[in-house]
C-alpha cells in the first residue's frame, strides 16, 4: 500500500485532534474529488515501519484523539487487507482512541467486511459535487452518512454519528 500523507493534529477529519493516513488508490474518480492525486495506487510512498511508528507515536499522545482512514479510498481493493491490519493493531494498541474511516462505498456493502469491528465512525458514500455542502459536518456531500459503526452493528440497521 501506499500513501500520499500522514496529516498530525488535524480537526478537520473527525471529532477531537486526530492523525489522518491519506492512503494512494481509489477508483470512484468522484467528480470534483478533493484529492484527485491519490486516485493512482503506484502514486504517493511505500507505507512502511516507519509510518506506521509515526502514526503510533502520534496516537500514544493523550491529546490525540484516534486516526481517520482517507485518500483515495482506504477500502480500494489494494489497500484493504493492510489498512484492516493497522486498525486491528490500533484497536489494540490504543482501546481508547477513535477510529474513523472514509470510503466512497456504502454500508450494504461493507457491513459484514472485517475492519468494521475496529472501526468507531465510517463517512459512507461517493462524494457527489450536485450534493456538495459546505455546512455538512464531516462530509462533503449531503448523501453521504455519517455512521457509528459499533451501535450500527449491534443494532442491524444504521445508526448515524451524533455530530
Amino acid at each position: 500500500m501506499n500513501y500520499h500523507n500522514i496529516t498530525k493534529d488535524d480537526m478537520l477529519n473527525g471529532d477531537g485532534l486526530r492523525v489522518v493516513l491519506w492512503v494512494s488508490g481509489c477508483a470512484h474518480h468522484c467528480r470534483g474529488c478533493q484529492n484527485p492525486v491519490t486516485w493512482d495506487p503506484q502514486d504517493g510512498v511505500r507505507f512502511d515501519e516507519e509510518a506506521k511508528k509515526e502514526i503510533f507515536d502520534q496516537l500514544a499522545e493523550n491529546y490525540i484523539s484516534g486516526i481517520t482512514f482517507s485518500g483515495g479510498d482506504p477500502l480500494f481493493p489494494a489497500n484493504e487487507a493492510e489498512v484492516t491490519e493497522l486498525a486491528r493493531t490500533i484497536r489494540e494498541k490504543f482501546p481508547e482512541k477513535t477510529i474513523w474511516l472514509y470510503t466512497g462505498y456504502l454500508w450494504e456493502e461493507i457491513k459484514d467486511r472485517e475492519i468494521m469491528t475496529y472501526l468507531t465512525v465510517l463517512v459512507d458514500g461517493k462524494y457527489e459535487e450536485a450534493l456538495r455542502n459546505t455546512q455538512l459536518h464531516w462530509k462533503g456531500s449531503s448523501n453521504q452518512r455519517v455512521i457509528d459503526v459499533q451501535e450500527s452493528l449491534k443494532s442491524g440497521q444504521i445508526v448515524l454519528h451524533d455530530s
